[in-house]
C-alpha cells in the first residue's frame, strides 16, 4: 500500500477520538448546538473582513447621474452611474459635449448588468455619432468597465487582455505665441516638466497680418479654426485660401524656432494648421520635412480619405487624424486606403475603452501606428491609460491640462504627480483605480451645476429603438 496513504488515513481521528472531542466540547460549554446558534451580530463579527463589496451576477444599475466641471481645461460632464450593491463607475463625455448625449441613455441602462459591457455598448452606440455627439455613450462606455473591474476586482486593462507596457508616454499640447521666439520658450518648459513627446499648434491666424502670407484671408475675416463664424464651419477645400511662398516661409520660422530650443532628441508634432486646401497643405508639409516632425495632424477633414492618401504620398513626413471619428469603420477605410500614416482616436469620441483598442489592433495588424488624442479630466486619463496599456501599437498619449494647478488634485487612489519622466505608470487597483475628490469637484463645477443631482426625469423615454424589422 502507498505509505502516503497509509500516513493520510493515519491522521484521521477514529470515532472514538470523536466521540471524545464532542464530549469534551460540550463540557467546555460548546456544544453543537451552541456553535450553530451564533447571532446575526456574532456572525457579522466574524465575517467582517470578508469581501461583499459585489456579487457580479446580480448587479444592476439603479440611477446615473452628472456632475460637469468648468475648467479642466475645457467644461467636461462627469457621470456616475449606481447599482443596487453599493458600487459606482465613474466616465466623462468629451470636452465640450452635452451632458444631454449621456442623460438620454439613462432609461436604457437602468436595470441592466453593468459587467454586460459590450452588450451595453451596442445597445446604446447608435445614439451616438462623429465629433462630440459620440460622447454620451463613450462616457457611459467608460463607466461600465470602471463597474465591471470593481466588482471582479481587477484592474480594466486586464480585462482588455492584459497590458503591453506598465507606463504610458504622454505628450503635451502648447499654448501659441505669435512670437516664435517665445513660442519656442514655452515648448522648452514643457520640457523641464519632464515631457519627452511634444506637440505644437501653429497655423493661418498666427500669420494672417504678415503682408502677402495668406491668400484669401481677408474674405473669411479672422482666421479662426474654432467658434461658429463663417470661416470656422468652411471645410478646408472650400475656403479659397492659400498660402504663399511668404506664409509658408513665415510658418517655418516657429518650427525652426522650437526645434533649436528643444533639438532633435525629443519627438515634435504639430497640429492646427488652418482651414486651407490640400496643394497648400502639401507644400507646407514639403517644407517642414527637414525638422522631421513626429507628424502633422488634421491638415484636412478626416472624412477626405482621397485627399489625405494625395496628401501623404506626397511629402515624408509622417500624416495623422482621427480624433473627431466615431466607431472602427472610418478608421478601417483610412488604414486600408493607406490614407494616413497613424491615426489617432479621441477615446471619448472613438467608442469607449474597448472600441478603441480594437481600433488599435486593426491598425497593428496592417502596420499603422496609434496615438490618443485626449483633453478632460483625469477620469478621462485613466480610462485612455488602461486602453492604450492593453494595445500593442501605441505610441503617445496627450496631456492637456498640464497648466491646471487643481486638475490632479481631482481625484484620489494615484500617487501624484501623475506623470513621472514623462510617462504615467498603470494603475493596478479595480477599474479605473481612481475615486474622485469630491471637495475639489464641488469647487469647479460649472456655475448653476449640483453635485451628482438626482435626474428622475430621464428614468423613462418612451422610443422604438431597434434598427432592423
Amino acid at each position: 500500500m502507498n505509505s502516503s496513504k497509509t500516513k493520510a488515513r493515519r491522521s484521521q481521528p477514529e470515532p472514538t477520538d470523536r466521540r471524545q472531542f464532542l464530549q469534551k466540547a460540550g463540557l467546555g460549554g460548546l456544544s453543537l448546538g451552541t456553535l450553530f446558534s451564533r447571532t446575526e451580530e456574532d456572525v457579522a463579527y466574524l465575517t467582517q473582513k470578508v469581501s461583499r463589496a459585489s456579487n457580479p451576477s446580480e448587479l444592476k444599475i439603479t440611477d446615473l447621474r452628472i456632475a460637469e466641471v468648468q475648467g479642466a481645461p475645457m467644461r467636461v460632464p462627469i457621470l456616475r452611474i449606481d447599482t443596487n450593491q453599493g458600487i459606482y463607475g465613474l466616465g466623462e463625455v468629451r470636452d465640450g459635449g452635452s451632458q444631454r448625449y449621456a442623460l438620454f441613455l439613462k432609461s436604457r441602462l437602468l436595470g441592466e448588468n453593468p459587467c454586460n459591457v459590450e452588450k451595453l455598448f451596442k445597445k446604446i452606440k447608435q445614439f451616438g455619432h462623429h465629433g462630440r455627439q459620440a460622447g454620451g455613450v463613450c462616457g457611459v462606455e467608460m463607466a461600465l468597465w470602471d463597474l465591471a473591474g470593481k466588482a471582479y476586482n481587477v484592474p480594466v486593462y486586464q480585462m482588455l487582455g492584459g497590458r503591453f507596457r506598465d507606463k504610458i508616454r504622454m505628450y503635451t499640447d502648447t499654448p501659441q505665441s505669435d512670437d516664435p521666439a517665445e513660442f519656442a520658450q514655452r515648448m522648452k518648459e514643457r520640457v523641464g516638466k519632464g515631457f519627452t513627446f511634444l506637440k505644437m499648434d501653429f497655423g493661418l491666424e498666427m500669420i494672417q497680418r504678415v503682408p502677402g502670407a495668406v491668400i484669401g484671408a481677408k474674405t473669411y475675416g479672422e482666421l479662426r479654426q474654432w467658434g461658429n463664424s463663417e470661416y470656422a464651419q468652411t471645410k478646408h477645400p472650400f475656403t479659397g485660401v492659400q498660402l504663399t511662398d511668404k506664409g509658408v516661409e513665415e510658418m517655418v520660422k516657429y518650427v525652426d524656432a522650437v526645434r533649436a530650443a528643444v533639438g532633435y532628441e525629443i519627438p515634435l508634432a504639430a497640429d492646427h494648421f488652418g482651414h486651407m486646401g490640400i496643394n497648400s497643405c502639401i507644400r507646407l508639409g514639403k517644407a517642414l520635412e527637414k525638422y522631421q516632425l513626429a507628424w502633422l495632424e488634421d491638415m484636412v477633414p478626416w472624412q477626405y480619405t482621397d485627399a489625405w492618401r494625395e496628401i501623404t504620398t506626397s511629402i515624408e513626413t509622417p500624416t495623422l487624424t482621427g480624433e473627431d471619428i466615431y466607431l472602427k469603420e472610418e478608421f478601417i477605410k483610412l488604414i486600408d486606403a493607406r490614407a494616413v500614416d497613424m491615426i489617432q482616436p479621441d477615446l471619448a469620441s472613438a467608442g469607449g475603452i474597448l472600441e478603441t483598442k480594437k481600433i488599435g489592433d486593426y491598425a497593428e495588424e496592417h502596420g499603422v501606428a496609434m496615438a490618443m488624442h485626449f483633453a478632460g479630466t483625469p477620469i478621462g486619463l485613466m480610462a485612455n491609460v488602461h486602453c492604450a496599456a492593453a494595445t500593442q501599437n501605441f505610441v503617445a498619449l496627450e496631456h492637456h491640462s498640464v497648466d491646471v494647478a487643481w486638475w490632479e488634485d481631482m481625484v484620489t487612489g494615484i500617487d501624484k504627480p501623475f506623470m513621472k519622466e514623462g510617462f504615467v505608470p498603470v494603475p493596478n487597483k479595480p477599474g479605473l483605480g481612481i475615486e474622485l475628490n469630491e471637495k475639489v469637484v464641488k469647487e469647479h463645477l460649472v456655475k448653476g451645476e449640483k453635485y451628482f443631482a438626482p435626474t428622475p426625469e430621464w428614468n423613462e423615454d418612451r422610443s422604438w429603438d431597434r434598427l432592423w424589422s
